[in-house]
């Protein structure tokens, strides 16, 4: 894939502008909850019959499962409906803060890698829980940088910081993002990609937004590539005294 956007599709107010801010956004992975759609005529569905078909990999989410067994549940019934072979796993058990339960996450994980599905579990900053999920055979990690929807931003650098270092699967940073600052921090971290909906899709200009996130991704990422140039806690010119002499 040439983008490092993943977009969530909720929360548009019409499917005119969620439309162009897919295209702003040069994403070619979305993501929507499968509770959303429906199953039984999934190319009927409102969400997904705005979208060409084949233009974009679907990345189907159990948004509202509790448990494993009811995420596991619902990545069979869209991998039966022809959706897709990957899942984003997201269990949460707080309603208030909609953090991921982990153990339920890991036991889905574990089961749907068994499966055969390509596996993207959503969880906290937490480096430990992501090695075990990587482990378990995860394609790729999602820790969160804030709560889902809070637009905080990256609450903890130094976990995402650490997960990137220890992961040997993709980092994507997934949910709590409220600007592009945001995202351009999570690239400069190291993070492979960001997944992200709200940020977007609540602006004032979702596509103008969109396309903001896009050149952040981008920035970010060819900043962390490039190297940022040691911190120092005192000043030192560009031009130092000996470049003023002239002999």
């Amino acid at each position: 894939m040439q983008s490092r956007f993943f977009l969530g599709t909720g929360l548009f107010p019409n499917p005119f502008v969620q439309t162009e801010a897919i295209a702003a956004s040069g994403t070619e992975v979305l993501t929507f909850a499968i509770r959303r759609v429906d199953l039984e005529a999934a190319e009927d569905d409102s969400i997904l019959q705005h979208l060409e078909q084949g233009a974009y990999q679907f990345l189907p989410n159990t948004s509202g499962s509790r448990t494993a067994e009811e995420a596991v549940r619902i990545a069979r019934l869209a991998r039966a409906s022809g959706l897709s072979d990957w899942i984003k796993v997201e269990i949460c058990a707080d309603e208030r803060t909609l953090l991921p339960d982990p153990i339920e996450t890991l036991r889905a994980t574990e089961i749907l890698v068994r499966e055969g599905f390509t596996v993207l579990p959503y969880i906290s900053d937490d480096p430990v829980m992501c090695r075990r999920l990587e482990e378990a055979g995860a394609a790729a990690v999602m820790p969160g940088g804030a709560p889902i929807g809070t637009g905080l931003g990256i609450l903890n650098p130094y976990n995402i910081s650490l997960i990137v270092e220890r992961s040997n699967v993709p980092v994507i940073v997934d949910a709590g993002l409220g600007t592009a600052s945001d995202a351009a921090l999570a690239m400069e971290l190291g993070a492979s990609a960001i997944l992200m909906n709200t940020p977007v899709a609540k602006a004032q200009d979702p596509v103008g937004m969109a396309r903001a996130m896009r050149l952040a991704i981008e920035g970010g990422r060819l900043a962390y590539l490039s190297g940022r140039m040691p911190k120092k806690r005192y000043a030192s010119a560009s031009s130092g005294f000996e470049s003023l002499i002239v002999e």
